[in-house]
């Protein structure tokens, strides 16, 4: 699926996905694929540090969307994270009816439109290889839109927090209202 896919460092991955990969289509025109402008490069080739630096080739557009994935807990990746991510989710306990010990968070490292759509169906995808139970942040005022999705588990945290199944991430993408906070698969 990944058209890049880099281990930074133990469970820390750089990855690139086509959004049509996930089933969603980039609207953007062609000719809307725009270099970066010369005069931030100083009228020069971009060199191997810059392109190192900002983790592309500055001087072309890339439709493949990035992503940075990484797992949490005991053996793999950070674990001291985890622990303090979770320390104090009781509630999430609760609805679950037990304690996660792993979880895979998958970021999108851009803030459009798209890129909450494809960073909900990239989770989802990867709950269908791993299982798990997605731990969806909201938005403001969100936790009434995603009550109503197949695969809703419960809403904790003050109406902060949706947990639910990959078929839920699928389903909430389809509203019209859908707009993505952090969303992370847990175990």
């Amino acid at each position: 699926m990944s058209s890049h896919f880099d281990e930074k460092r133990p469970g820390f991955f750089d990855v690139n996905v086509p959004a049509e990969r996930l089933g969603v289509k980039d609207r953007r025109e062609e000719d809307w694929r725009t270099p970066f402008p010369f005069p931030l490069l100083g009228n020069s080739v971009a060199d191997e540090e810059l392109t190192a630096l900002v983790g592309f080739n500055p001087q072309r557009e890339d439709w493949r969307r990035p992503f940075l994935v990484y797992l949490m807990g005991p053996g793999v990746g950070d674990e001291s994270l985890f622990e303090a991510e979770h320390a104090d989710k009781f509630e999430v306990e609760a609805i679950l009816g037990f304690r996660p010990t792993h979880a895979v968070n998958v970021s999108a490292c851009c803030n459009r439109g798209i890129d909450h759509v494809t960073t909900a169906l990239l989770t989802a995808a990867v709950m269908d290889v791993i299982g798990g139970v997605a731990k969806a942040e909201l938005l403001d005022g969100q936790a009434s839109v995603v009550a109503g999705p197949p695969g809703v588990s419960g809403i904790a945290d003050e109406a902060w927090t949706a947990l639910g199944t990959a078929e839920f991430l699928r389903a909430w993408v389809e509203n019209p209202a859908f707009r993505l906070g952090l969303v992370q698969p847990i175990m």
